[in-house]
């Protein structure tokens, strides 16, 4: 099972603020709307997601189908496998993706901090 490209999701007060920042450590913009409030931006691999006003905390964010340039994997674990080998492990989701689908979808769960971990596939 392979979850995808990891990133952080950030929940920001002040995304210009925040991007201005970001780019100061070497990050630039990759994707995102301002406009609709949230950027994606890269330094490398590492990938910071800004989101203000999206969410209540801070996300860790994989993207199954996904490589560290938000291009298509040939291969990859579809969001519903990972799914059913988490819920075989015994783990509580908040949110699932519905089985009788295929596509695009997402899961969410906490670790045992409560800290939100999102698994959110974009790719067919």
């Amino acid at each position: 099972m392979h979850l995808g490209h990891f990133s952080i999701s950030l929940a920001v007060k002040d995304l210009a603020a925040s991007r201005a920042f970001y780019e100061k450590l070497g990050f630039a913009v990759i994707g995102g709307e301002a406009e609709q409030n949230w950027l994606i931006l890269q330094n490398g691999d590492s990938t910071v997601g800004l989101f203000q006003g999206m969410f209540e905390r801070n996300v860790l964010t994989f993207n199954p189908g996904w490589d560290a340039r938000a291009q298509r994997l040939e291969e990859f674990s579809d969001v519903r496998e990972v799914q059913r080998h988490l819920k075989k492990q015994g783990l509580e989701l908040t949110t699932e993706a519905d089985e009788s689908t295929t596509g695009p979808a997402s899961l969410a769960l906490l670790d045992p901090d409560g800290n939100p971990v999102l698994i959110d596939q974009h790719v067919e």
